[in-house]
């Protein structure tokens, strides 16, 4: 793992799986955590879509801290639906959180991240960058993911120090997510098995994994990387 040495990063989602597994490695790697999630799940409450909750995130981080080192965007949720079933107020909620929430954590925080330079990492997916019969609304956040982490990262590039942004891409991870897709399937023991038959590794990612390569991207490692994907998927992608 490596050594983030005092900086400070801000983490959306911090009490999901993955969320709450980023927080402990930068703890673990030296690192500042502020875990943000909705009001009375983690130490700053922050609903992601909301834009005043964003400036007031800014303007606490700025007067408590002064700086801002990374942050990582890992709020989000799934909802399965073609594009024929899946209804619009679920097509709007899942975009709201995982694309307009991804946007507004870029907006605010980059003004405090261009202070010193730093580094961004947004949660895509690797359904961000293949897609799924039944994962309409989901497929266009994370495919919107991905790409907005490029916009990002070519205007962090020009400014002076920089400021990296990158997308990593899980396949299907151990916890809350890959639990409500395989219980909403119609046939669960069926779908559990076809999730690790699918990937060539032959089992699901775990949180720390992908915790592991947040690390190295907020990391100074990590310094010549910038508007990457990175699929931590198993070999899913390889096929």
């Amino acid at each position: 793992m490596q050594n983030l040495g005092g900086k400070i990063a801000l983490v959306t989602g911090a009490a999901g799986g993955i969320g709450s597994a980023i927080c402990a490695a930068i703890r673990t790697a030296g690192g500042i955590a502020l875990a943000s999630d909705l009001e009375g799940h983690a130490d700053i409450g922050l609903d992601v879509t909301s834009e005043d909750d964003w400036r007031r995130t800014h303007d606490d981080i700025a007067r408590e801290h002064g700086r801002l080192d990374g942050l990582v965007n890992a709020a989000g949720i799934v909802a399965l639906g073609t594009v024929e079933d899946l209804d619009f107020a679920t097509w709007k909620r899942v975009l709201a959180i995982n694309l307009d929430g991804t946007f507004l954590g870029c907006k605010y925080a980059m003004p405090l991240l261009r202070q010193n330079g730093g580094a961004i990492v947004n949660l895509s997916s690797v359904s961000g960058l293949i897609g799924g019969h039944n994962l309409a609304g989901y497929n266009a956040s994370k495919g919107g993911v991905s790409l907005l982490s490029k916009s990002v990262a070519l205007y962090g590039a020009r400014l002076k120090p920089p400021v990296r942004c990158n997308a990593i891409c899980p396949a299907f991870i151990e916890g809350p997510m890959v639990d409500y897709t395989i219980a909403n399937a119609k046939n669960p023991e069926r779908a559990r098995e076809k999730f690790t038959a699918d990937i060539p590794l032959g089992r699901l990612g775990r949180p720390e994994e992908v915790a592991a390569l947040a690390i190295y991207l907020l990391s100074d490692a990590a310094g010549f990387i910038t508007g990457t994907d990175y699929p931590i998927d198993g070999g899913l992608t390889a096929r």
